[in-house]
């Protein structure tokens, strides 16, 4: 399941460092292969909550179920553990966010160990590992995935004739967009569709072969995507008989 999550609040102060602190030094030259992987007592295991969210917004990647006794947090982008892709480490106890390669400017860690991205871009989105910090330099991982898409255009519908007789004529509607997956609309509704109508692939054309006057109305086609949506303006088809 995903959640888009507009962010509207400041950044909580908190000093970013490129030098790392003694110890989160140490960490990162020995993680992951001399450290232990802490494993949970319960069910549950910490992840991250997968989001969607609309290019040139903040959002909010979330811990689910963080682990209560944390020091620090570590954030990676993708799904290596490598120093190259380090965005940053937040430590509780000192309220420090250290900054790694791979900080893009736009990161910072809040206190319950989120990320907040702002101002995504379409290369943000991808797959985000956290590694939760416990005493003893336990630790705990999880991943999910960032998706962002580009706010979708109205789409412009056009008929190879809007005036047809009907048994006689044939329709044919096409809906220019830049989303491929379409629906269409009858006088403000969902489209019935029947033995007389097909669609191409990706539905963004529609014929009508052969036309009847039960056809007569307004179509539109609709176009969306998880942050946005447009419908066409109406074209009224007009079926003489």
């Amino acid at each position: 399941m995903t959640e888009q999550a507009a962010v509207t609040m400041d950044f909580p102060v908190a000093s970013a460092h490129r030098g790392l602190v003694p110890w989160l030094g140490l960490l990162l030259a020995v993680f992951p292969s001399c450290l232990p992987i802490w494993i949970t007592p319960t069910p549950a295991q910490l992840a991250l909550v997968s989001t969607s969210a609309a290019k040139g917004q903040d959002v909010i990647l979330r811990i689910r179920n963080s682990p209560p006794d944390f020091i620090a947090f570590m954030w990676y982008r993708g799904i290596e553990m490598k120093n190259s892709n380090l965005i940053g480490i937040f430590t509780l106890y000192s309220g420090q966010y250290t900054i790694g390669p791979g900080y893009s400017g736009r990161e910072i860690t809040i206190p319950n160990g989120s990320l907040i991205i702002r101002n995504v871009t379409l290369s943000d989105q991808g797959l985000y590992m956290v590694v939760a910090v416990l005493p003893n330099f336990q630790t705990a991982l999880g991943s999910g995935s960032l998706t962002v898409y580009e706010p979708v255009s109205v789409p412009i519908l056009l008929a190879s004739n809007t005036t047809v007789t009907e048994n006689e004529d044939a329709v044919v509607m096409t809906c220019y967009s830049s989303v491929r997956s379409t629906n269409w609309l009858f006088n403000g509704t969902s489209l019935r569709f029947n033995e007389r109508m097909k669609l191409s692939e990706g539905q963004v054309t529609l014929t009508i072969d052969p036309v009847k006057r039960e056809d007569a109305g307004n179509y539109q086609c609709k176009v969306s995507n998880p942050i946005s949506s447009f419908e066409s303006e109406p074209v009224e088809l007009d079926v003489k008989y």
